[in-house]
């Protein structure tokens, strides 16, 4: 008989005492047939969620409480979930019950059967307000895929798996637990989508809506430089600093040889003034490339990690 990999359940919650005995129990029940532990993440919780999850452990010794000591944001919560796992497999999960544990060993044959890294669920039916959650998710998702090359169509859907490898070397700060496939990528991360199904919230209210998108959009901007020059900022200094600074000495030539040929008068001139900062600022930029180039060197080497990611070989012998 083949024994079955124990899967990590990461789960962040805020203010969801009333979803906590009634998660356990899904899970409980829908994954009757596998190794599991449920990583329950209280986010600086107000109400009884701490003590819903000890009831829950004090029963049921998979479940994990993870308590931190304020409200740090779901990123931080899912970190220290991804931190804590000790399964083969991770998954993370919302704790408003609005996803099904049942779809968990779907997502886990497909990662299986197509040798995937990770599998992205995909919300075909969502069950949430049109205006407040739609809307902002589809604009989001729009973005992010356009932004960062990485075609999926639910970036922000709260139920993914992935091998545990993944996790533990995803480094989540601010909202970037949307961009997950996105920061996955650049470890070269073998993903796919699956449907899952979307229920609509029992207990307790959303603590999403529209005014997250400004976030979104100036965490994107911060991916896709890690996306695109993590490991060589100068590439995207270094060639602005060198067109302004052409420019600007372009400009002040011309001014110079306007005014040694033709004796124009250069004084209260706009474009004087114009090229010496383009000039110093195409200096600034090139400077700040090199700077940032002598960091990520350091940091590299200091830390002693990698630039590169190698792919684990599966195959036994």
């Amino acid at each position: 008989m083949m024994i079955k990999s124990m899967i990590s359940i990461v789960v962040p919650l805020y203010e969801e005492e009333e979803n906590v005995p009634l998660l356990v129990a899904e899970v409980a029940d829908k994954l009757s047939d596998y190794p599991y532990e449920l990583i329950l993440i209280d986010d600086g919780s107000t109400d009884g969620t701490v003590k819903a999850i000890k009831q829950a452990r004090a029963a049921d010794e998979r479940v994990v409480l993870v308590a931190l000591r304020r409200n740090f944001g779901q990123t931080a919560a899912m970190s220290a979930g991804f931190e804590a796992a000790r399964g083969e497999f991770v998954v993370y999960m919302d704790g408003d019950l609005q996803t099904d544990p049942a779809d968990i060993p779907k997502l886990l044959e497909r990662l299986k059967r197509d040798d995937l890294d990770m599998v992205n669920g995909w919300r075909k039916d969502r069950q949430d307000a049109s205006l407040s959650r739609n809307l902002p998710s589809k604009i989001a998702n729009a973005l992010i895929r356009r932004s960062t090359k990485v075609r999926m169509q639910d970036y922000g859907c709260p139920m993914k798996l992935m091998r545990v490898e993944v996790a533990k070397n995803l480094r989540l700060y601010g909202e970037m637990h949307r961009f997950i496939p996105a920061l996955a990528d650049l470890y070269g991360t073998r993903m796919a989508e699956e449907p899952v199904s979307h229920r609509p919230r029992q207990f307790g209210e959303s603590k999403y809506g529209i005014g997250r998108t400004v976030r979104v959009v100036i965490d994107l901007m911060l991916v896709v430089f890690f996306q695109r020059f993590t490991d060589r900022p100068l590439q995207l200094f270094g060639p602005v600093g060198l067109i302004s600074l052409a420019s600007g000495l372009f400009v002040d030539l011309w001014l110079s040889m306007d005014k040694l040929v033709f004796g124009a008068e250069l004084a209260g001139r706009p474009m004087l003034l114009l090229g010496s900062m383009m000039i110093v600022t195409g200096i600034l930029l090139f400077g700040i490339g090199l700077i940032l180039e002598m960091q990520t060197r350091t940091y590299y080497e200091a830390t002693g990690r990698n630039h590169y990611s190698v792919r684990k070989d599966d195959d036994k012998e």
